[in-house]
C-alpha cells in the first residue's frame, strides 16, 4: 500500500490505470535510447508516472542548438553528458525513479547488455543505423521496441511487438538519413507525449497499442493518420531468415 503523499501524487492517473497499474509501473525498467529531444519528452513524462527504473543511453554532451527541443537542459547544462544532465533533472521531477544514466555509444557490441532486464526499448535516436539495432535487440529479447522519430512539424509512431508486428526494418527497409534536420521542439514534445503514452498502456496492461499501425503526425496541417504497416516476408530481422520468430 502506497503512504499517504504516493496516493496523492498518483491519484488523477490511478483512476486510469488502477492501483494494480500504478504498482506495475513502478516495478518496471525501461531503456530509452537517446537523451535529446524525444528522450527528454519521454524520460520525463515516464518519471511523472511513476515508471521505477529508467536506462537512459546517451553519449552527446549538451550543446546549445539543443535547447530548443530538450527542455530537461538549459544553459548550465552545456557540455555535460546529455545522458547526466537527463539524471538530474529527471530526479528532480521525481525522486523516487531511479535513473541510470548511460554515458556512452550504442552499438552492436553494447546493445544486448543495454537491453538486459528491461521490459521495452523507447527510440529517442536521431538515425536509422542505431535504431535497426535496437530493433534487433528488442526482437531477440522478445520485448517492444517503441519507435519514434521527427523532422520539422512531421513525426511517427509505432510500437513494434515481436512476433506479432512487422518489424522496424520491414516498415523502413532502408532510410535516408537527414544530417542537420530541422526540428520545431513542439514536435519532439507531441511524439515523444506518444511513445510515453505507448509505454504507460503496455506496462499498465491498458487500451491498446499501435501495434501494426505507424502513426503520422502533420503539425503543418495539424492532423494526424495511422496507417496498417505489413511484415516483409524475408525480412532480414525478423522474417523466415532473421534472427528472430516470423512477424505476422
Amino acid at each position: 500500500m502506497y503512504p499517504a503523499s504516493r496516493r496523492e501524487r498518483y491519484a488523477r492517473q490511478v483512476a486510469v490505470i488502477g492501483e494494480e497499474g500504478q504498482e506495475r509501473l513502478a516495478s518496471a525498467t525501461v531503456l530509452i535510447a537517446g537523451a535529446g529531444g524525444l528522450g527528454s519528452v519521454i524520460a520525463a513524462f515516464l518519471a511523472a508516472s511513476g515508471v521505477g527504473r529508467i536506462r537512459l543511453v546517451d553519449r552527446d554532451v549538451v550543446v546549445r542548438s539543443n535547447l530548443n527541443r530538450q527542455f530537461l537542459y538549459s544553459e548550465q547544462s552545456l557540455g555535460q553528458n546529455k545522458a547526466e544532465a537527463a539524471q538530474e533533472a529527471v530526479t528532480v521531477i521525481n525522486p523516487e525513479t531511479v535513473v541510470e544514466a548511460v554515458a556512452g555509444a550504442i552499438t552492436s557490441e553494447t546493445v544486448g547488455v543495454l537491453a538486459e532486464g528491461v521490459a521495452l526499448i523507447l527510440d529517442g535516436m536521431d538515425n536509422y543505423a542505431t535504431r535497426y539495432l535496437l530493433n534487433r535487440a528488442a526482437g531477440d529479447a522478445g520485448i517492444p521496441f517503441v519507435h519514434g522519430a521527427v523532422t520539422g512539424l512531421y513525426g511517427q509512431v509505432t510500437t513494434i511487438i515481436p512476433g506479432e508486428t512487422p518489424c522496424l526494418r520491414c516498415i523502413f527497409p532502408a532510410q535516408p538519413e537527414l544530417p542537420d534536420a530541422p526540428i520545431l521542439g513542439s514536435t519532439c514534445g507531441i511524439i515523444g507525449c506518444i511513445q510515453a503514452t505507448e509505454a504507460i498502456k503496455y506496462l499498465t496492461g491498458t487500451g491498446s497499442m499501435l501495434a501494426g499501425r505507424l502513426l503520422v503526425w502533420d503539425g503543418m496541417r495539424g492532423e494526424a493518420d495511422t496507417v496498417e504497416v505489413e511484415a516483409v516476408p524475408g525480412c532480414t530481422d525478423c522474417g523466415e531468415e532473421g534472427r528472430y520468430g516470423r512477424a505476422g
